[in-house]
């Protein structure tokens, strides 16, 4: 066959991948359109990498193992209801609507008068976890993404270890990618040697292998603890020291945690079963009650939701927007991956215009140049609007919080970005507590207080090429 033949059959598979792809990317119906324009210009522009990476990463393609156990376990596995009569009559009206949808995505009801401890320091955090740990009589529960061997983690594993030792079941789910390095390392194994029943999600053997049943950066994001399935623990916070040795010139991480007491932790011992059954194929549905527990007096009302690619794509995004929509007078905002999207951004520049002063925490240095360019694309639009952008050192502020009029608050690991709305499978907690407010405002007021704020002076003196570049990665950002 002469050249010109094999150029014209080059020419005819790339276009008609092109169009194969783009017609795909069109009648997709679960995406929305920025989404499609940015892989059909993607696609369109960059010859045959444009095609080949939306094989690669342009659909949200579980294993199909994985996916039909997952569904088969969500089936199969009731949510705990309150043994009283669930209402949202004690909540402020206008965040009703909030706790409805935070409820709807895993079918919890909300929870009066749990015992919420707020766990800022670092120190307390891992202290209290670990007390709990060794006072545990049958069950300790662990789900995290990174977890290294540092202080932390070894000491954690050390306690595991002896919980096992004297008798408690004691299961560890973690995620493949995050926590690679310690699956490998001697602590791993001890604590299988102790009896230490341990799962891993998404294992990230093989990856080039895997691309063809799945896409290989889904992650299994959640960071939760239950213990004798009374207290459950759930916020930001990694089994890693804030040192975060593997990225230490970003460090201090800095986290923050909660400790629930009460019907809660039936909700999280939920969460962990429906991974830790669909990972390891451990049927622990028994562990599971029926019943979350009557609800109690107290002031606080809460609900858990966990959201993933195919468990509910639009929770997160939905329960930050019912709540940024019902604030009246503040919102103040961290994370430390800002990319939200217009739709979030502009929520948040409508919540500014009727009067609520808005305040968004990002870290000054990020360890993600990517995220760090695309969030500041969002950020003149924001100033211009009245939103305050504070970036704060030093250290990553890796805490995922809003607090809205000092009352209500979502805490978790889901960062305002479009990974953790549709890839990752996140935990979080909503929750209406005026002194949890109060602890969670003078601890994002710390931040601040660190922290520098941006004006529209100086994004105006930005070189153009981070300009350009800021716009170019916003543009990515729907595809990535």
């Amino acid at each position: 066959m002469t050249v010109w033949w094999w150029e014209l059959v080059t020419l005819l598979v790339h276009f008609g991948g092109q169009t194969l792809a783009v017609l795909r990317v069109l009648t997709r119906p679960d995406k929305p359109p920025a989404v499609r324009a940015s892989w059909t210009i993607l696609i369109l522009s960059v010859p045959f990498v444009g095609v080949l990476l939306y094989l690669l990463i342009g659909e949200t393609r579980l294993n199909q193992r994985i996916a039909k156990r997952q569904r088969a376990t969500v089936a199969a596995l009731p949510a705990p209801k309150p043994a009283g009569a669930p209402s949202l009559s004690s909540i402020t009206p206008g965040y009703r609507p909030a706790f409805a949808r935070a409820a709807a995505v895993n079918g919890f009801a909300p929870s009066s008068g749990d015992a919420i401890r707020f766990l800022p320091e670092a120190e307390d955090q891992i202290a209290t976890l670990l007390s709990d740990i060794e006072t545990a009589r049958e069950t300790v529960h662990l789900t995290t993404y990174i977890w290294l061997a540092d202080g932390t983690g070894i000491a954690l594993a050390e306690a595991l270890t002896r919980a096992a030792e004297r008798g408690v079941t004691v299961r560890v789910l973690v995620d493949g990618l995050g926590a690679r390095g310690f699956i490998k390392s001697p602590h791993w194994r001890e604590m299988k040697q102790a009896g230490v029943k341990t799962g891993i999600a998404f294992s990230f053997h093989w990856p080039l292998f895997k691309l063809a049943t799945m896409r290989i950066d889904l992650r299994n994001h959640r960071k939760l603890a239950v213990i004798d399935g009374r207290v459950a623990y759930t916020g930001s916070r990694n089994v890693a020291d804030p040192e975060f040795r593997i990225k230490a010139r970003f460090a201090p991480w800095v986290d923050v945690l909660l400790r629930l007491e009460g019907p809660l932790a039936a909700q999280h011992q939920h969460i962990f079963a429906t991974d830790w059954i669909t990972h390891t194929r451990e049927d622990i549905a028994a562990l599971v009650p029926s019943e979350a527990g009557a609800p109690r007096p107290g002031t606080s009302t809460a609900v858990a939701f966990a959201t993933g690619p195919m468990l509910d794509i639009r929770g997160v995004p939905d329960v930050f927007l019912s709540v940024i929509g019902a604030a009246q007078e503040s919102l103040t905002l961290s994370t430390p991956y800002f990319v939200p999207g217009e739709e979030i951004a502009s929520a948040l520049r409508a919540a500014v215009r009727r009067g609520v002063r808005v305040q968004v925490i990002v870290p000054r240095r990020n360890d993600s140049r990517f995220v760090a360019h695309a969030a500041r694309s969002f950020f003149p639009a924001l100033i211009e609007a009245g939103v305050e952008i504070h970036e704060h050192a030093p250290g990553l502020l890796h805490a995922k919080t809003l607090l809205a009029d000092r009352r209500v608050a979502i805490i978790g690991s889901a960062n305002l970005d479009r990974r953790s709305f549709e890839l990752n499978y996140e935990n979080c907690l909503l929750v209406e507590d005026t002194d949890l407010g109060q602890r969670l405002a003078e601890r994002q007021a710390q931040w601040i207080a660190g922290a520098r704020q941006l004006t529209h002076a100086q994004i105006e003196g930005w070189p153009l090429r981070w300009k350009i570049t800021n716009n170019l990665m916003s543009i990515l950002a729907p595809v990535l």
